[in-house]
């Protein structure tokens, strides 16, 4: 939990930015990964917000007390809440947030993350309609998510994730080398594993294929099957893995590649494949989910279904051999993620917030 404040009146005596709570994972500092809620904090503090933010806990349970906690004994010191919500266990978080945000009388703004949830919806349909009716405002950074659950709530405002651009050097791969990358954690809905299957089927044709594997472990058994997959496969000598890296060095390792597979079964609107795009690799990515929505194929990267490895090899093999290829899918990958810049995203999180709290007064 933390508290950073914020002059509440400029010099022209204009009342300041409503004070906000914001409730999510804020676990990078211990060695969690990054989410978009701790970018927004910092970025709204720096624009003369203050910021109240839950939680950094690392356990279900003290996150949720956490949580709860904060919401209670701070509720006089903010005005507007903003919640991320997941599916599965998470979902219960956001919901238990919620419910006492709504008896507080607290203006809401829901976030929705996950590839899951309208499959989780199609579960748990009262679970979800309870949420979403409770909500000020429902946003979601994909088409995917506002398809997935209109039929829960018909007025969702799409607000894409956001990028600091600067942050990812760009450069045209017009002649991509045979160095493939892998950013996500290692877990079954991401079917790591996929990747080693491919790097396998691009041996007999790319002798200098190679392929960097990053992000933490999520203790699944995910890690361990891409370990053993590549020794049964023989490619272990070709295969680096890297358990994480601190977001301000995701730019540098990615550059180090020119193509970017992204294995995922489930997914919304990935950041690492928007991370991806920023630096202008080529993508080859799944077709599940929200990518079709980030990702449009043959411009900015190619998608294949999911779980075929032999489909993901033959789109690598076509990025790297057929003329002209890499390069549109390079120039078309940066040239969308530009559009996606905290100073173009930013503003429109002020407004709605500001917008949120008005309304509630």
């Amino acid at each position: 939990m933390e508290t950073v404040t914020a002059e509440v009146a400029s010099q022209t005596g204009r009342t300041g930015p409503p004070p906000i709570l914001i409730i999510g994972n804020f676990l990078s500092d211990g060695g969690g990964s990054r989410g978009v809620c701790e970018d927004l904090s910092m970025r709204l503090r720096a624009a003369g917000w203050t910021v109240h933010t839950t939680s950094d806990r690392k356990g279900r349970i003290p996150r949720l007390l956490s949580m709860l906690s904060t919401i209670w004994v701070r509720r006089r010191e903010y005005s507007v809440a903003q919640v991320d919500v997941y599916s599965g266990p998470a979902f219960l978080w956001a919901a238990a947030a919620v419910e006492l945000l709504f008896c507080l009388g607290k203006p809401i703004v829901l976030t929705l993350h996950g590839g899951n949830l309208p499959a989780y919806s199609k579960r748990y349909p009262k679970r979800i309609r309870r949420l979403l009716e409770k909500a000020t405002v429902v946003t979601a950074p994909s088409e995917y998510l506002s398809r997935g659950l209109a039929t829960h709530r018909r007025n969702i405002l799409r607000l894409s994730n956001p990028l600091e651009i600067s942050a990812y050097p760009y450069s045209l791969r017009s002649q991509p080398r045979e160095r493939l990358v892998w950013l996500r954690a290692f877990h079954e809905i991401y079917d790591p594993s996929l990747a080693v299957e491919v790097l396998a089927r691009l041996v007999p044709s790319l002798p200098s294929v190679s392929l960097t594997m990053i992000g933490p472990d999520k203790h699944d058994g995910s890690l361990e099957r891409v370990r053993a997959t590549a020794l049964r496969l023989g490619v272990g000598d070709r295969l680096r893995i890297i358990p994480g890296v601190p977001k301000s060095q995701v730019g540098e390792y990615l550059s180090n590649a020119d193509v970017f597979l992204n294995t995922t079964t489930v997914d919304n609107s990935p950041v690492s494949v928007m991370e991806a795009m920023a630096c202008g690799l080529c993508v080859v990515s799944t077709d599940a989910g929200g990518l079709r929505d980030l990702v449009e194929d043959g411009k900015d990267g190619i998608l294949v279904p999911p779980r075929e490895a032999e489909a993901m090899a033959a789109a690598v093999l076509r990025v790297l051999r057929e003329p002209g290829i890499a390069a549109t899918l390079s120039a078309g990958a940066r040239r969308k993620a530009e559009f996606l810049d905290w100073s173009l995203l930013l503003p429109k999180w002020e407004r709605l917030l500001r917008e949120t709290a008005e309304v509630a007064s």
